[in-house]
């Protein structure tokens, strides 16, 4: 029975040890303090716990630093557990600092901190410090002063400026101002065919107008990739002008003729009062002559005297009607 215990005991232990050893090597990162430690990286058991605890993940700090130490650089690893928990890329940012050194370009730890914390990639700046890139724009319209619409793109060799990354302005703005030059030099220029002879002359009066202040980029040099010709702006605007003045004087022509419409109908209307007065008045002509042979103003006589005057002028005219139409016959 004791001995039962006693092995059960023991194992019992032995159990807890594994357990503890387990535990140990799983929250202390021995081995990679071993690998620092041959790397030349010194570093305490005590610092990789405090990264545990601070909820920092040990190889992203020591890997870097194992790799800017073999590099000659001079880092200290609260710089690099700073950065991190920050929420920078430490391992971006020494990249950057070692493609600085060997391409002897000044970068402090720093400065490159805070490009990587800015949001830019802090190592791509450096590469293309070193090696400058090429920004192709897309189709640039502009129109000279014949009226001819110019089609242009062009290509724009920048390299990084890195004193400038943090605050400066980035690609598009140097597209837009690019653009905004070539507008204004073919606009400038007295025709189309003058931009086609040459086309460096737009490249040489962009690139004299300081276009890369105030940006993370620094123009070296802008080409005409290509220049094409394309609508003819000037005629179009003529076409449409002249269409404009058509649908004008229509328009008034219009108006001009519902107004004359309008006046013909007024005096139809003013011919058709006359007329009625004038019925209304003939139809008390026999009133008239009533009242005057009833009041004795007006004898039997005088009646049949106008009544043969109006028989004569009704002849008269049906006369001169009848001479009219022959006239018109013959």
């Amino acid at each position: 029975m004791d001995s039962n215990l006693s092995i059960f005991a023991t194992g019992g232990i032995a159990l807890v040890i594994i357990v503890l050893v387990i535990l140990f090597f799983t929250f202390i990162p021995v081995g990679l303090w071993i690998t620092a430690f041959f790397a030349g990286v010194k570093i305490k058991i005590s610092t990789l716990i405090g990264m545990r605890l601070r909820r920092v993940a040990p190889s992203r700090i020591v890997n870097p630093m194992i790799k800017a130490t073999k590099a000659g650089l001079n880092l200290h690893i609260d710089e690099l557990e700073a950065h991190y928990l920050a929420g920078g890329n430490v391992n971006s940012v020494v990249d950057a600092l070692i493609a600085a050194q060997r391409a002897n370009i000044p970068l402090e730890f720093e400065r490159a901190a805070a490009i990587d914390l800015a949001g830019r990639n802090v190592l791509e700046a450096v590469q293309v410090s070193v090696n400058p890139k090429v920004i192709e724009t897309p189709q640039i319209a502009a129109v000279s002063k014949d009226g001819i619409e110019v089609v242009a793109k062009a290509r724009v060799t920048v390299r990084a400026n890195i004193e400038r990354l943090v605050g400066g302005a980035g690609e598009e703005t140097i597209i837009a101002r690019v653009g905004e030059g070539i507008v204004t030099t073919v606009g400038s220029a007295d025709s189309h065919k003058n931009v086609l002879e040459n086309p460096d002359s737009i490249s040489k009066t962009v690139l004299d107008k300081g276009l890369d202040s105030g940006t993370a980029f620094e123009i070296l040099s802008i080409d005409i990739a290509d220049v094409d010709i394309g609508r003819n702006i000037g005629a179009r605007l003529q076409m449409d002008q002249a269409e404009a003045d058509k649908r004008i004087a229509e328009a008034k022509a219009e108006e001009r003729r519902a107004m004359a419409v309008a006046k013909e109908q007024e005096m139809r209307a003013e011919v058709q009062s006359k007329k009625a007065k004038v019925v209304e008045a003939e139809a008390e002509v026999p009133l008239a002559l009533a009242a005057a042979l009833k009041d004795g103003k007006m004898g039997v006589m005088d009646y049949y005297n106008m009544k043969n005057i109006l028989a004569d002028t009704e002849m008269r005219s049906s006369i001169s009607k009848i001479t009219d139409d022959d006239k018109k016959h013959k």
